[in-house]
């Protein structure tokens, strides 16, 4: 499978943004998927996971509350619906996937992902 992450931009804080990752192959549905960014001068981070199926999700504390990841299987597709952004959520995101034979699976290191998208860049004016 290969992936391709964007919908980012140059918005406001207190905006909202979805970014999407589209995937090719037919056997997107067996592969876990995450959402990692990575600010100038850091280290990437886990952002946000969504198991094969989409029933189960994972985020990462700062984020909680603030952004939906989901998926439309038939379409490739996996989402994460940014709201309430703030200046620091500004970074480059990327998704990466993972092939599963679990559904429950969620994974939250860059170590565990095989397939990574490019990168969108979202930044946050305050």
């Amino acid at each position: 499978v290969q992936l391709q992450a964007s919908g980012g931009g140059l918005v406001q804080a207190g905006d909202s943004l979805r970014l999407s990752c589209a995937a090719s192959g037919r056997t997107f549905s067996s592969y876990a998927v995450g959402w990692f960014r990575q600010a100038p001068g850091k280290e990437r981070a886990f952002v946000a996971a969504i198991s094969r199926s989409g029933t189960s999700t994972y985020y990462t504390d700062s984020v909680k509350g603030r952004f939906t990841v989901s998926r439309d299987n038939a379409n490739n597709t996996v989402y994460l619906q940014m709201n309430s952004l703030k200046p620091e959520d500004t970074a480059v995101y990327y998704c990466a996937a993972r092939y599963s034979m679990v559904d429950s699976v969620l994974l939250t290191s860059t170590y565990a992902y095989a397939v990574w998208g490019q990168g969108t860049l979202v930044t946050v004016s305050s």
